[in-house]
């Protein structure tokens, strides 16, 4: 019998992720139908994505915007359809490990992803709607609805891509999350067996025996996730490059054109007119580069805090044979890098640093070819003087590395993240020595 969807209640990763699948399949980039627990190829699907590749690429480059829109846009289509099949593998792989997660666990990510998932795709609507009303002017002909429809596919394939691996970062935090209550269950049943009188010898082998054989089912799920981690990094990687470059290319073109003017200087102004589409634009571009940035740190968190519980329950036993497997466990997690990547591009809290740096100084760079255009034309008032000071101290902002250092370690969020994994790294060794 089959069950009934709920919005904000999932008992399997199905029904956690129906919503994600369900537009998904809509744009063509979920070409699979799930026969029980088992993702299985559609031919129907896999025609709707392929007229969608023919259908996306269209000559319609008429600025830099548009150029790297079409461009990045275009690569993640392809990219999307040439790893169909990896990617049910992967999904496939997700949904096996997170059977073993409890009914709470789900219910808990039901609230989160469901809410999350059709709130973007109401504001993508609102920002899109702004767009195509107040902003972007076509004619009406054949033409300008082809243009239409093109890139508002491109964005939806953009942010349900986004959805998709959110969720999946989710899903995969939620399993290590799960790996270390395990451990740390474990340390509250060996400290109340520590307490128990030596009478109970059988007793203590019993548990002992039991703690080993929990203790290798977790070093074997720590080691699939780690390999679907990978993974997912593999088949992600190029459409979330895309992704974050069209972010940003897209926050800095439209910081520049709804807040620079000229009127015989450079004016930081809003146009009151285009206000509210500016906001719900910059909304969009940000909260999606933050959801990417949040899940990607909270679930490599999550994984690193395993080594940490690993090293108390280290310290709170006795038994030779189960600090053994623990040392190979900390090995383990040693060898295991659980960063979320995108060619070679680590998806963490520096990233938004980087990124806002970045915009910055590309928008002093748009100014400045702005300034030198209408000097060109003849219709600046400063004098040349004026003009060779404002092009020095764009150089000069540009050449200034204004970081603060202390005897070369830049002090920012990467310091405490290096300082925090080189506690973890010895207390990881401490453990295999002892």
């Amino acid at each position: 019998m089959k069950k009934i969807w709920q919005l904000l209640y999932a008992t399997d990763f199905q029904s956690l992720m129906d919503p994600c699948f369900f537009f998904c399949g809509i744009l063509g980039i979920f070409p699979y139908k799930i026969n029980g627990s088992n993702f299985e190829i559609s031919k129907p699907r896999y025609i709707l994505i392929f007229i969608s590749q023919i259908f996306s690429f269209r000559d319609v480059t008429r600025s830099f915007e548009n150029l790297c829109f079409f461009t990045f846009g275009g690569l993640m289509a392809i990219a999307t359809y040439i790893l169909s099949k990896p990617r049910m593998d992967l999904l496939q792989t997700i949904l096996k490990i997170s059977s073993k997660l409890p009914m709470e666990s789900y219910e808990k990510l039901s609230r989160w992803i469901h809410v999350k998932d059709i709130f973007g795709v109401i504001m993508l609507i609102v920002q899109e709607y702004m767009y195509f009303s107040k902003v972007q002017i076509f004619e009406k002909n054949y033409w300008s609805t082809m243009v239409k429809t093109t890139v508002m596919y491109l964005v939806l394939l953009e942010f349900h891509l986004n959805m998709l691996y959110v969720n999946c970062v989710c899903v995969l935090k939620t399993c290590f999350k799960k790996i270390n209550d395990d451990l740390t269950h474990m340390q509250k049943f060996i400290i109340s067996d520590v307490e128990l009188p030596a009478t109970n010898l059988i007793c203590h082998i019993q548990r002992n025996q039991f703690f080993l054989t929990e203790l290798k089912i977790l070093m074997k799920q720590y080691l699939i996730l780690s390999k679907t981690v990978q993974t997912l990094n593999i088949i992600f990687s190029l459409q979330l490059l895309a992704i974050i470059i069209l972010s940003f290319a897209e926050i800095t073109v439209e910081l520049y054109f709804y807040l620079v003017r000229w009127q015989g200087e450079v004016l930081i102004t809003f146009d009151k007119h285009l206000l509210d589409a500016f906001l719900t634009s910059m909304l969009h571009y940000i909260i999606k580069v933050v959801f990417i940035v949040w899940a990607c740190e909270t679930g490599k968190n999550e994984a690193q805090k395993i080594g940490t519980t690993i090293y108390d329950v280290h310290n709170s036993i006795r038994d030779k044979q189960i600090k053994k497997e623990l040392q190979l466990f900390s090995l383990q997690i040693l060898h295991c890098k659980n960063t979320f990547l995108t060619k070679g591009l680590t998806m963490d809290a520096t990233l938004l640093a980087t990124m806002v740096g970045s915009i910055t100084t590309y928008m002093l760079i748009l100014i400045q070819f702005l300034i030198v255009t209408h000097s060109c034309d003849g219709n600046l008032i400063i004098d040349s003087m004026g003009l060779r000071d404002l092009q020095l101290f764009s150089l000069q902002v540009l050449h200034c590395n204004n970081t603060f250092s202390a005897k070369g370690f830049t002090m920012d969020a990467k310091l405490l993240a290096a300082v925090s994994n080189i506690d973890r790294t010895f207390l990881l060794i401490n453990n295999s020595n002892l």
